[in-house]
């Protein structure tokens, strides 16, 4: 009985730290890093007919090269509204429509920027890295509850030091997307 419940409480505190990388990831994906990446309007919300809804729901978002991004809006009359919504995004670009599609021509970064866009990433790392060890804490006070009520100290000894183990696990992954993202933003 006791054993199934500090497992209850790893588990719980397993799926939060797998719900932060998951944001990590999408968040990372959202950073552009010079090269047109229709990830980069994932996050964009266009209002359709009164509802905020993803540009991807509401336009196909391509790259015929690695600098544009090519936006073929399902109804013309959404163009518009696409490119006030990207405007207010403040992602940096300027879309440019015929009529029929919306053009964005992805400028090269700066050094500076690279430099800044390599930041905000670690920032999001570390973010990410608080939410691991709320989580860990969060499950280790359980436990110790648990210990109040009976369960054994050896009990929540191993537990701490599985759920250790776990925190290092997401750790090591944290540094792997960084790195990636890092390596990403610096090639020019």
């Amino acid at each position: 009985m006791d054993t199934a419940k500090s497992k209850e409480i790893i588990n719980s505190a397993k799926g939060k730290m797998q719900n932060a990388i998951e944001h990590l990831e999408v968040t990372l994906s959202g950073i552009r890093a010079g090269k047109a990446n229709p990830a980069l309007f994932n996050q964009v919300m266009v209002d359709y007919y009164g509802n905020p809804t993803p540009l991807p729901q509401v336009s196909s978002i391509t790259s015929p090269d690695a600098r544009t991004i090519l936006l073929q809006p399902w109804e013309k009359k959404m163009i518009a509204p696409i490119e006030k919504a990207i405007l207010q995004a403040n992602l940096g670009f300027v879309p440019q429509n015929n009529g029929e599609t919306i053009r964005i021509n992805i400028p090269p970064l700066t050094e500076e920027r690279r430099k800044d866009l390599v930041k905000q990433s670690k920032h999001e790392g570390e973010t990410t890295r608080i939410s691991l060890r709320s989580a860990r804490r969060d499950a280790i006070e359980s436990l110790k509850k648990l210990q109040k009520e009976g369960l054994s100290e050896d009990l929540v000894k191993d537990s701490e030091a599985e759920m250790q183990k776990i925190v290092d696990d997401y750790n090591k992954k944290i540094d792997l997307y960084l790195e990636k993202k890092e390596k990403e933003i610096l090639a020019v």
